[in-house]
């Protein structure tokens, strides 16, 4: 996805970014897109969010059957072994395709982004029983750190975990989590944080450690999934832990540094939310052109008024900006796990630290939600009274949207956050 040119009169060499589409990209989105106009039409997209939850079994498992659902999972763990940049294009296209996001929130963020996290840092027998099946379709894995008390503050959980002899003995709580319906019926489990030693008030992401938790554990306690304003198709729920106990070996990555691997599966998630951001924005612009071609006021077209013109010129700059700032990220990505223990003078690229990777991962999953909730905003309103009922799907899109924009993954403000903290330093992290 790059090359190197020596630069002009110099010895040195210069990045050129190459976003054209390979081959292969070509191939794999082709194929994503006919599996999409078979299984997820306008119509299925509307029964599925008036339907509700759980997500159809048999259009997840065809999504799962092309090989990107965990795509990045490397061949060898029974994944695609293929790029960010490559996934991030077909987390655009399923936002294309379900722009209530069920689809993209379900089985990109979740699933691919967490399901690639926990396939970094599990052991061998959960990779066997439950990353492996999952990329299947056979079982559903995805993200439940927050807790009644917040989810934007990802050390200031509750939940505990204390060792006996080669167990973990767990109790807790987790809340406003996707997927619990599917994961139970489906089977399946969850990356969870809990401390495994004391709360320090200056260092609370010490003393957190990750596990996966099979959600059919002895003392978990399913939740009724909640009422959710958008992304009806799949679901939202939690589960209270009581004297769980697993074995050592559902420990994911060290003792003591689940905060650093859960901010890569943000990241991650995080990034694929953004690419379909992209797909939602393309889908609504669109839906809309056609009509406000064709739907006349005072004799003239819509189309023709220029505060409309105007508002869709502005929305197409943004989406474009946000395709480009994504795979941009992306790229970056792919270099960082690509050096990923290499010694720093075989390394062209050391200067991409985790932080400069999470400022821009940051950058486009503020801009992505905001402008996906502002352009299916927009685009009811040019349509008028048409734009405010289910005969289009703006405001499926609207709502699911939404829960992207309030907390899916990082609220707005956390990422706002994020990005001061990487310009300023972190002397001037508002909570220190």
């Amino acid at each position: 996805m790059k090359y190197w040119l020596d630069a002009i009169q110099t010895e040195e060499k210069i990045t050129v970014f190459d976003f054209t589409e390979t081959e292969t990209q070509k191939l794999v989105v082709k194929s994503v897109k006919e599996f999409c106009e078979r299984n997820l039409t306008a119509e299925k997209i509307r029964e599925m969010d008036d339907k509700g939850h759980p997500y159809p079994k048999d259009v997840a498992e065809g999504l799962c059957s092309l090989g990107i659902v965990m795509g990045t999972v490397p061949l060898e763990h029974g994944g695609s072994g293929i790029d960010w940049i490559t996934q991030g294009m077909i987390a655009e296209v399923i936002g294309y395709y379900d722009p209530t996001i069920a689809t993209a929130a379900g089985f990109m963020a979740v699933e691919t982004g967490w399901g690639f996290t926990i396939d970094r840092h599990c052991s061998e027998t959960v990779r066997e029983k439950y990353i492996k099946p999952a990329i299947k379709g056979k079982k559903f894995v995805g993200i439940a750190t927050t807790e009644p008390a917040g989810g934007s503050d990802v050390a200031g959980f509750k939940s505990t975990a204390k060792k006996e002899g080669n167990e973990w003995v767990i109790n807790g709580e987790k809340t406003f989590i996707s997927g619990t319906e599917e994961c139970q019926k489906w089977g399946g489990g969850y990356w969870i944080n809990v401390r495994t030693g004391p709360m320090q008030p200056q260092a609370p992401h010490r003393n957190m450690t990750s596990f996966f938790l099979p959600i059919d554990a002895d003392g978990v306690e399913i939740q009724e999934p909640y009422r959710d304003a958008g992304r009806m198709a799949i679901s939202t729920g939690g589960f209270i832990m009581e004297n769980v106990r697993l074995p050592d070996e559902y420990r994911l990555g060290e003792e003591g540094r689940g905060f650093y691997y859960t901010m890569e599966g943000f990241d991650n998630a995080r990034m694929l939310i953004a690419f379909s951001c992209v797909g939602v924005i393309q889908r609504l612009i669109d839906e809309a052109v056609p009509y406000i071609k064709d739907r006349k006021i005072f004799g003239r077209p819509l189309a023709k008024y220029e505060a409309i013109q105007f508002e869709l010129a502005e929305i197409y700059r943004e989406m474009e900006a946000l395709k480009l700032m994504a795979q941009k990220t992306a790229w970056m990505q792919d270099i960082r796990y690509q050096e990923e223990g290499m010694p720093e003078k075989t390394s062209q690229a050391k200067t991409f630290k985790p932080t400069d990777v999470a400022k821009w991962i940051s950058l486009i999953k503020w801009k992505g939600p905001s402008l996906a909730l502002e352009a299916a905003r927009k685009a009811m309103i040019w349509l008028g009274a048409a734009g405010y009922t289910k005969e289009y799907l703006f405001e499926a899109a609207w709502r699911g949207v939404m829960s992207y924009v309030v907390g899916a993954e990082g609220g707005l403000n956390i990422q706002k956050i994020v990005i001061a903290r990487e310009l300023l330093g972190k002397e001037y992290i508002p909570y220190k």
